[in-house]
């Protein structure tokens, strides 16, 4: 939507979280240091942050619906903690076989965020940890971050697409896109 809000879509699991493997319980869900100053940093420079994720862990049986809302319920009471807030949370509960038009790469995700927010995806960013993340970004016309670690360096041998920038953390990746927004 052009002339919409700008907005930074984070993906959860080794960008904001620590990733746990079919995370099922709240508990279970921790903050990445420095992820809340981070999202506060993007609060305050007036971006929407907008959660993006995978979460097969669904249709796998690991978790239900109902876990995954208490797990992000979680997760914005630690944000709330450091005076950051998300403004909106997307996820495909599906399994990579589905062949569903939500699961990241594909941008199902992005394009209803960015429709019921209000959102100018060409004034926007995402953030994420996996080639994945980066290809969905440059699909709707985001500048793209890529956290690394963890990423695997082949899957940034494989990228027909690099990201507009690679940083070691999300505290980095807010820095450069806040850096970008001064000029």
């Amino acid at each position: 939507m052009a002339g919409g809000r700008r907005a930074v879509f984070l993906d959860r699991d080794d960008t904001l979280c620590k990733d746990v493997p079919y995370c099922s319980r709240p508990e279970d869900l921790n903050l990445l240091p420095g992820a809340g100053e981070a999202v506060r940093r993007l609060n305050d420079a007036g971006f929407f942050v907008v959660v993006v994720t995978n979460q097969s862990g669904i249709a796998r049986g690991h978790l239900t619906e109902k876990d995954l809302t208490l797990i992000h319920d979680k997760m914005k009471r630690d944000l709330a903690a450091f005076g950051a807030r998300v403004d909106g949370i997307y996820h495909c509960p599906h399994h990579p076989d589905d062949g569903c038009e939500c699961r990241k790469p594909k941008p199902a995700m992005v394009l209803r965020a960015a429709k019921d927010l209000g959102i100018d995806l060409k004034r926007s960013y995402t953030v994420g940890d996996r080639l994945h993340d980066v290809q969905m970004g440059k699909a709707v016309g985001t500048r793209t971050v890529l956290v690394r670690p963890p990423a695997p360096k082949e899957e940034l041998k494989e990228a027909s697409r690099p990201a507009d920038n690679v940083s070691p953390d999300l505290t980095a990746a807010v820095e450069w896109i806040l850096l970008g927004e001064r000029k």
